[in-house]
């Protein structure tokens, strides 16, 4: 077995996705934070996006960079489908399209994803980003991978 699946293997037993963000640069240098959120239907990973000057795509705003959101919410659903599926390599995007419903503010932003579709080989996700109001999503995406 490889480090990753070993690491992947490990943070779903203990159920700490953080030790997943850690192997994933790109999760890493976005300061990507995860956590699990209780619901009558069960539970729910949430992962965070730490205010951060960095991601700030307007200073005059300023607001959080496009690429910053479409980052963050794909990143967001490759570690969802690495604690919830049976996978142990990072899935491959397929496709992407995201809808930018406002601008993000420079402030802690969440993301919560689903499984809409799942078959032998891909899976399609559905990904909704918020900050203040879970009600009022500042992106909503819709991806499809390529898992293993």
């Amino acid at each position: 077995m490889s480090a990753l699946s070993d690491v992947i293997e490990k943070a779903r037993a203990d159920k700490t996705p953080d030790k997943v963000i850690e192997v994933l640069p790109y999760a890493s240098l976005l300061g990507m934070e995860a956590s699990y959120e209780t619901r009558p239907d069960g539970e729910n990973l949430l992962l965070k996006l730490p205010a951060s000057k960095s991601n700030v795509g307007n200073p005059t705003l300023p607001a959080l960079h496009g690429g910053a959101i479409g980052g963050f919410m794909e990143m967001s659903a490759s570690i969802h489908l690495l604690m919830q599926l049976e996978t142990m390599k990072v899935p491959r995007v397929v496709d992407f399209s995201i809808d930018y419903v406002r601008a993000g503010r420079l402030e802690d932003a969440w993301a919560s994803c689903s499984v809409v579709r799942q078959g032998r080989k891909l899976v399609n996700v559905a990904i909704q980003m918020w900050q203040s109001d879970r009600q009022a999503p500042i992106a909503t995406a819709r991806a499809h991978f390529l898992i293993d």
